[in-house]
């Protein structure tokens, strides 16, 4: 799985887990296993605010655009996130919401 994600102001915070081709995004569950090789699921048809664009299965990897919310004082790597590749079923890191308060800027 190929997660690109789409930083965004917002005081949400986002939690992700994965089982198998099952994504969890908040407690939510989205199956992505009828997904097939070359096939494109239509975000508008998921149901899911965190999706910034469709979902495709390419090489046999899902591969899917998420927003990432951040706080008014996020580190750069919350602002400027690196893609995650999953490879193992689990909770995913993401990067932090915010600073803690005593990180500076």
């Amino acid at each position: 799985m190929q997660i690109t994600l789409i930083p965004q102001r917002r005081d949400e915070v986002l939690t992700l887990s994965r089982s198998g081709d099952v994504l969890t995004i908040n407690g939510t569950d989205f199956d992505f296993t009828g997904l097939t090789e070359a096939e494109t699921m239509p975000r508008s048809g998921l149901g899911c605010d965190w999706l910034a664009a469709d979902v495709t299965r390419t090489g046999g990897v899902l591969q899917l655009s998420l927003i990432l919310p951040h706080g008014a004082n996020a580190q750069e790597q919350s602002l400027f996130p690196a893609p995650i590749t999953v490879v193992a079923d689990g909770p995913i890191t993401v990067p932090p919401h915010d600073r803690g308060p005593d990180e500076a800027g």
